[in-house]
């Protein structure tokens, strides 16, 4: 089970997938993530904090899927079409 932090997080980023940001309240983020609305408060203190937090988790995924792929074994050409293949497929799934 997810920690708060998390589920808010995994809300505020499935939100988007249907909405724009200035479009996301934070009533319905604590609602889709279980918690309530002063939990959310407490963990990022307002909505730019949550998307500072989310920006920061995505983009620290990222930078480890590039980074694995990159430390990967083989040829730098394969290395290279490699990590083209994996940044395409991995912003299809997660456009933010």
């Amino acid at each position: 089970m997810p920690t708060a932090r998390e589920a808010l997080l995994d809300a505020a980023l499935a939100a988007l997938a249907h909405r724009p940001w200035s479009a996301v309240r934070m009533a319905d983020l604590a609602t889709a993530a279980r918690v309530s609305r002063q939990t959310l408060y407490n963990e990022f203190g307002s909505k730019d904090g949550l998307a500072r937090a989310l920006v920061r988790r995505e983009a620290d995924a990222y930078l480890q899927g590039v980074r694995h792929l990159l430390a990967a074994p083989g040829p730098p050409g394969r290395t290279l079409a490699a990590l083209a293949e994996w940044i395409v497929v991995r912003a299809a799934a997660r456009p933010v």
